[in-house]
């Protein structure tokens, strides 16, 4: 059996190939292996930001920093992915979301 590992770098290639669809099919069955992958998360939250599908991002995205909830970069993501939801969808309640996630990234990098 291929390690999660392997497969995610497979789908990381895909991704940067432009095979978008079957990227995110790889980290989806990665996920359903492992639903603690954060790395297929945070890169699903990517995808789905990328491919218009904002509120799947934001599940993915917020799913990473439940997991690991110390981590900054998993909220700068956050915050990033919320701003690219905002953009997408003028949902007004993303902003005020990207300025907290932010100041929780900045809060757990000091």
């Amino acid at each position: 059996m291929t390690s999660a590992m392997q497969r995610f770098n497979e789908a990381e290639k895909l991704k940067d190939q432009g095979k978008i669809e079957e990227a995110a099919s790889i980290l989806n069955s990665i996920l359903a292996d492992d639903p603690a992958h954060v790395l297929s998360h945070l890169t699903l939250a990517r995808i789905y930001t990328q491919t218009g599908r904002h509120q799947e991002a934001v599940q993915h995205a917020e799913k990473a920093c439940e997991l690991e909830p110390t981590d900054s970069t998993n909220f700068t993501v956050l915050s990033v992915t919320y701003q690219r939801a905002w953009a997408g969808t003028q949902d007004q309640r993303y902003i005020q979301m990207a300025e907290d996630a932010m100041a929780r990234s900045r809060m757990i990098g000091h």
